[in-house]
């Protein structure tokens, strides 16, 4: 492992393109990065599962053949360099095929998700002006009710059509600031917003896979986010077939059972997904642990903090490292526990800025803080040359404050450099003076035997401004009563401190997240604010 701290302080931007890419600046297409470059090697690019057990391996010459057949369907259809083809489709070659040709023309690949309804697609497909849906059978009726609708093309006789083209089609290079990818962020604290991601930003995603992720050649390697979201697409797809190393995609849903199953049968030893996933393997700890012990090398989890009896329970019972990381749509990976470089961990904490980007907490005066202070999560733009955000699509970001990205997150930095998450800057509760982040709260909360997920919210209370309230999913077999809800209590005081207690307990089902699996405090709190209005109403 090469030491953090020396490949930070002497990061070189033109040295990391040149190790990431074979294009530069001036001519760049990420199907040539992404595929070409490694299709003499006889590599195999992509392991495939379906929901049936059906699986099947492709090569990264193979994937060159059928992209190019797909770029010459494209041509056919007026789609060029620039224009935007959407994905709805699940995990499957085919979805790796669209993506490829729609790069490989110099187009620009839109993901949706495939839970999405109808609005959700609307909005995201009239937002970026999409010319091409590509979807299968079990999704085509979402896009009936679009107008103006996009042309669609379906899984089955019209996309093998659509391949009887000829199998060598020319790249459209492109330049480093031109769009490859059309994102809409996940809408955890409103609507979703538009944005593009230059081809320059390869070189971020290719240092993520290698530093933080720790990515190997030797490695079997499965990201469990769907590339119908930023962190599949960043990291399932774009980042290791850049590498030149495989990928892996199950087409089925999450569950413990398929995915200790996969982990073994197709050996698994480097892991990524979110913290509901890990959440929820080590909710089934007894039949994980008999399974996964000593099989994964390295975890990684993004999208939400991982609570420390997560970590532990890795590190402790299936003998691997789990290292949380942190990102945004609009960022890709920033701030990183890094399984590639050697640096100190700090149990909670996010990590260190990911070589490429200067990273800082700032207060509402836009100063720098030091140590110990609470402040917004910001990137340096200025300082930073692997930074590739280049605002919203046709909407002013407000984001950008000077030389300065707001993150919109509350942080804290740590004595030895590194930076811990507190929470959304909206999500942090200011009760009887003190300000209280709800992560610290559900992290105790969730070490509490009974429980598998907890959010925390501020509740309007006129005596303490806010009061915390802890939403709760229990494990099987708890009753979800007053004498849990007052040892979960207690179980918080006595972990954390006296005026950080949920002072209310709620029982719940399920909580509500985006697709992508964050949670969605914001509807919760406004769930609360709501039933105060109408208490006071009456």
């Amino acid at each position: 492992m090469h030491d953090y701290f020396s490949a930070a302080r002497q990061f070189d931007p033109s040295r990391a393109m040149a190790d990431a890419l074979t294009g530069n600046r001036d001519a760049l297409n990420a199907c040539v990065e992404c595929c070409d470059r490694h299709a003499a090697s006889g590599a195999i690019a992509l392991y495939w599962e379906g929901q049936g057990g059906e699986r099947s391996c492709w090569t990264f010459a193979e994937l060159q053949e059928q992209a190019s057949r797909f770029s010459h369907y494209l041509s056919s259809q007026g789609i060029g360099a620039g224009d935007v083809v959407a994905g709805l489709l699940p995990r499957s070659p085919e979805l790796l095929v669209t993506i490829l040709g729609t790069w490989r023309i110099g187009a620009v690949y839109q993901p949706l998700f495939t839970a999405f309804g109808p609005k959700a697609i609307e909005h995201r497909l009239l937002g970026a002006g999409t010319r091409l849906v590509v979807t299968d059978q079990a999704n085509r009726d979402k896009l009936d009710a679009i107008t103006p609708s996009p042309a669609v093309l379906t899984l089955g006789a019209e996309f093998a059509a659509a391949l009887g083209q000829r199998a060598t089609f020319a790249p459209v290079m492109r330049s480093g600031d031109d769009p490859f990818l059309l994102m809409f962020t996940s809408g955890t604290t409103g609507p979703a917003k538009p944005l593009t991601v230059p081809l320059k930003a390869i070189t971020a995603f290719v240092g993520y896979m290698r530093d933080a992720i720790g990515l190997q050649a030797d490695d079997r390697f499965w990201n469990l986010a769907d590339p119908g979201w930023a962190y599949g697409l960043y990291y399932a797809v774009t980042g290791p077939l850049a590498m030149g190393l495989s990928t892996t995609l199950y087409e089925g849903p999450f569950s413990v059972d398929s995915t200790c199953r996969i982990i073994r049968e197709q050996g698994i030893s480097n892991l990524a997904g979110s913290p509901t996933a890990f959440r929820l393997l080590m909710a089934e700890r007894e039949r994980v642990e008999a399974q996964l012990r000593g099989r994964l090398r390295a975890v990684s989890s993004a999208g939400e903090p991982l609570t420390p009896e997560v970590i532990r329970w890795f590190d402790q019972e299936l003998g691997c490292t789990i290292h949380d990381h942190y990102g945004q749509t609009e960022l890709g990976m920033v701030l990183c526990n890094h399984h590639g470089l050697q640096h100190p961990v700090h149990r909670g904490a996010a990590g260190y800025a990911v070589p490429g980007h200067r990273v800082v907490v700032l207060d509402e005066q836009m100063r720098e803080l030091s140590a110990g202070q609470p402040g917004i999560l910001a990137v340096d733009r200025r300082r930073s040359p692997l930074f590739w955000f280049p605002g919203y699509l046709g909407l002013p970001t407000s984001a950008f404050v000077g030389d300065y990205y707001l993150s919109g997150d509350t942080v804290e930095l740590n004595v030895d450099g590194s930076i811990s998450f507190v929470g959304r800057a909206d999500d942090v509760i200011t009760t009887s003076g003190y300000r209280v982040g709800p992560f610290d709260v559900e992290s105790a909360l969730i070490e509490h035997p009974s429980v598998v997920e907890a959010a925390v919210i501020g509740k309007p209370d006129p005596e303490r401004t806010e009061r915390v309230k802890a939403f709760v999913v229990l494990k099987p077999g708890h009753a979800p009563d007053a004498v849990l809800a007052e040892a979960l209590q207690r179980h918080v005081r006595e972990r954390l401190s006296a005026h950080a207690y949920p002072r209310e307990v709620e029982f719940v089902s399920e909580l509500p997240k985006t697709p992508s699996g964050k949670i969605q405090r914001f509807l919760l709190r406004n769930q609360e604010i709501a039933k105060t209005q109408v208490a006071v109403s009456h």
